[in-house]
């Protein structure tokens, strides 16, 4: 099966495992998705992801992470750059989602990081999901 969106797939699943409340979701592994899932780790989304070996490329495992009552700590995980339409920005025109509450995942040239952190360093780009 061949996939034109491993980001969006990546989310999708993340999406769809929170739904069903499943504790860990097997996805797709490259540089991105892995960026992605060590920006959500280190913001408090997700509890923690590894990568499974399975003779090619990997699997992400990632671990999911919820409240205290069970309730879900990742709320809204929204897709903003797709293939069709690729969204950037500069690091003044970057969003704070949720006034500062949530977080956008930004794509730099210094790799994957969260909108917090490319502010900090004073660099601008591809704008991959907004998260609540």
């Amino acid at each position: 099966m061949s996939f034109n969106d491993p980001i969006s797939d990546m989310l999708t699943r993340i999406r769809n495992a929170l739904t069903n409340r499943a504790k860990s979701v097997i996805c797709r592994n490259n540089r991105v998705c892995r960026g992605i899932a060590q920006v959500l780790k280190d913001e408090g989304y997700i509890e923690n992801f590894e990568v499974l070996p399975d003779g090619r490329e990997g699997k992400l495992n990632v671990a999911l992470r919820y409240g205290p009552r069970g309730e879900m700590v990742l709320n809204r995980l929204t897709r903003t750059s797709k293939p069709g339409r690729r969204v950037y920005n500069k690091v003044d025109e970057i969003p704070r989602p949720v006034q500062g509450l949530g977080i956008a995942v930004v794509s730099t040239s210094k790799g994957v990081m969260s909108d917090r952190k490319a502010r900090k360093e004073n660099v601008g780009g591809e704008l991959i999901c907004i998260v609540d």
